[in-house]
């Protein structure tokens, strides 16, 4: 009984051994085959927008590249959740592929008590692709010069001041919370939906402040309609090469980025993330995908696997402080 006891386990052994092997080089044959059919890139937002943007400045450039059709398919909906989590369940095979935003990849997990995705289980960094700097914009009518009068004026001044934002949860009311805890300054919070509605009434005055990307602000700061202080950038803007980054304005413990990257769902093989970042690098490097990014008004910013997801784990304790400590919701 002894013997055929251990030449069961041996049997079994080997059975279990086997498996692991094929499924070894079933993953390597797939990787050396990778890509034979198009790829998809899963895009949170509706057409426009720093993702949308991404997403359109990667797709053609990368098709190229790896030598196979790249599409972008928009879902959006649900503060980026239909997407992420299409792409969460979707295969693991390189061939679904997620656009993701800062704002929902490190902003959802803190704003949302139950979140359908986990923003570091449920996915494979691939790259991180573009940034987005914002500006410090202000009304004429508030009587500062730059950054720093701005910040000595808001102190002296403690609620006077309110601040504009695209909604509850969005990017300019974090940064902006943000700012305000950075500085120590008092402002009240006037939400709206969406930009343009922002921009009419801190062109008008009624609202002094707004944090936002450029491509909202550069015409009111070129025409003088309104007062760029800084980008909050590491780099200055392009589209406003005359507004100093924060740093250069004496506040370089402050700087809001938004991003946009690229993750596979989690367990996608490393052969084929390799294969991937390494076609996305090579995509970026190419002269007119930079002149198409500077004219949308995005910097291209390429990170490895490993350094997008330390970004990502960097992240998210800071935008998690901010949005507790400001009480921010979706309501």
């Amino acid at each position: 009984m002894k013997k055929l006891h251990l030449s069961h386990k041996l049997v079994v052994g080997f059975g279990f051994g086997f498996g692991f092997a094929f499924a070894a080089c079933t993953q390597i044959l797939s990787a050396q085959t990778y890509p034979d059919k198009p790829i998809t890139l899963v895009a949170p937002n509706p057409p426009g927008g720093l993702v949308d943007t991404s997403a359109r400045l990667l797709s053609e450039p990368l098709s190229r590249v790896i030598g196979q059709t790249v599409v972008v398919d928009n879902k959006p909906g649900a503060s980026g959740n239909i997407a992420y989590q299409y792409v969460a369940n979707a295969k693991p095979d390189g061939y679904t592929l997620l656009i993701s935003y800062s704002g929902y990849h490190v902003g959802n997990p803190a704003l949302m008590d139950k979140l359908p995705w986990d923003p570091i289980k449920d996915f494979s960094p691939i790259a991180l692709l573009t940034v987005s700097t914002n500006v410090i914009a202000v009304h004429p009518s508030v009587p500062v010069n730059n950054l720093k009068e701005f910040i000595a004026y808001a102190k002296a001044n403690p609620g006077k001041l309110n601040y504009a934002s695209q909604g509850n949860g969005s990017v300019s009311h974090i940064g902006t919370e943000m700012f305000k805890q950075t500085t120590g300054v008092d402002m009240a919070h006037v939400p709206y939906k969406g930009s343009g509605p922002v921009i009419q009434d801190v062109l008008a005055g009624q609202v002094q402040v707004f944090i936002s990307t450029p491509p909202s602000l550069m015409q009111h700061v070129q025409s003088g309609k309104l007062k760029g202080l800084a980008v909050t950038g590491k780099n200055r803007h392009p589209g406003t090469p005359n507004v100093p980054t924060t740093a250069e304005a004496g506040l370089p413990s402050f700087q809001l980025e938004s991003w946009a990257a690229l993750f596979a769902p989690a367990g996608t093989p490393a052969p084929i993330v390799n294969k991937l970042t390494a076609s996305v690098k090579k995509s970026l490097a190419l002269p007119e995908i930079k002149e198409r990014a500077d004219a949308a008004g995005v910097e291209l910013r390429y990170l490895t696997p490993a350094a997008t997801d330390a970004l990502v784990k960097k992240e998210l304790p800071y935008w998690n402080k901010a949005i507790k400590s400001a009480n921010i919701t979706l309501d």
